[in-house]
């Protein structure tokens, strides 16, 4: 494969195909490998040339197109190449900004200067996904908003009621039955069946109170990607002085869209904090009768209770026993000398079973991780 300032552009495919796996879109090897062979088919590697060999050759179903879309523009810091576009190769290619494009430097010649412009852009984005969401410029807030959108948590899988055909299992008597009657009454064989896999269903409570202001953008962004990722297998709350579900409003495709719909949903945002009552809303009208049993549960808050923490202990107790597990989530985790000496926070820590941060990029992915488990 071609390289172009020093960059193995195979390798460069092979992250993107990554990334779009992250995001949910089916990119297996044998279609990397098409994609390869396309570029290469295409002649002259430019970004165009990229954009529409990996839109033909690594997209399945229309679904992954805006994903395809949202993917490029995030991992190659661009612009979404527009049809019929011819863009110089030169000077485009080797400044995208690629997480995995670590290739060995270029010779020492022309393509020094392109090389410093790579390994710049790359740190940049290195650095973004540590900062703090609170610290953002609006320009850095744009680019955050991108890459969120490719968040996608998966949950673990549980044994479903549901039982499917299968080669080795109980007897299936009905279908058994009916290839008996298809051979004059005679049975030829016995047909099995044992019980499918599904994921977990996914339960997200998000604190929109004024002190959780500073990232409740980012986390009800992380919520819409949740719920793109499985629409019927995801609940959002929102948790303030009262509990408000908005997962309908996170149906929207367009996360703009969707956060629009969700605060017009939320009446009490950035407001106070009553976490006992609000998670006593949930476990009465909704965690009780399904919605949190057996389901993975995040938390994600800072803990401030303006309550009783006694109460918010017991809360939390009752979730963590109907929960298959209990994640907290707190934007404070990952800074430097924090304790959860909150009342709130303190209360809730010994009945959770994972206690993260959030306030960065990579800590959103680190709980994408944690929720997999």
């Amino acid at each position: 494969m071609t390289r172009v300032g020093g960059l193995d552009v195979t390798a460069l495919l092979v992250g993107f195909a990554r990334t779009l796996r992250h995001a949910g879109v089916d990119a297996g090897p044998d279609r990397v490998q098409t994609t390869v062979r396309a570029v290469d088919a295409l002649g002259e590697v430019t970004p165009n040339s990229i954009y529409w060999a990996g839109r033909q050759t690594l997209c399945a179903e229309p679904d992954d197109l805006a994903i395809y879309d949202a993917a490029f523009v995030a991992y190659f810091g661009g612009h979404r190449p527009a049809s019929g576009t011819l863009v110089n190769p030169t000077p485009t290619l080797p400044s995208v900004a690629a997480p995995y494009t670590s290739g060995p430097p270029g010779d020492a010649t022309d393509n020094d200067e392109e090389s410093q412009i790579l390994g710049l852009s790359a740190s940049t984005v290195e650095i973004l996904r540590q900062r703090d969401f609170a610290l953002l410029t609006p320009l850095e807030r744009d680019e955050v908003r991108r890459l969120l959108a490719l968040l996608g948590p998966q949950t673990a899988l549980r044994r479903s009621r549901r039982r499917r055909p299968a080669g080795s299992g109980d007897v299936d008597p009905t279908r058994t039955v009916r290839a008996a009657l298809r051979h004059g009454g005679e049975p030829t064989r016995l047909a099995r069946r044992r019980r499918g896999h599904r994921p977990r269903r996914l339960v997200l409570l998000v604190d929109v109170s004024g002190s959780m202001s500073p990232y409740a953008d980012a986390l009800l962004r992380f919520a819409h990607a949740a719920v793109r990722r499985r629409p019927t297998g995801t609940e959002v709350f929102t948790l303030g002085t009262r509990l408000t579900r908005i997962t309908r409003a996170l149906r929207h495709r367009d996360p703009d869209a969707a956060l629009h719909a969700a605060s017009v949903a939320i009446p009490d945002w950035h407001g106070g904090t009553r976490l006992a009552d609000a998670l006593k809303a949930f476990l009465d009208r909704w965690g009780q009768r399904g919605t949190a049993r057996g389901a993975v549960v995040v938390v994600l808050s800072d803990g401030w209770e303006r309550g009783d923490p006694a109460a918010l202990a017991e809360q939390t107790r009752r979730l963590a026993r109907l929960a298959y597990r209990l994640i907290w989530v707190n934007p404070h985790r990952g800074k430097t000398g924090f304790a959860p000496l909150a009342g709130g926070m303190a209360a809730a820590l010994p009945h959770l079973d994972d206690f993260v941060a959030g306030h960065t990029l990579d800590a959103l992915d680190e709980l994408v991780r944690v929720i997999a488990k």
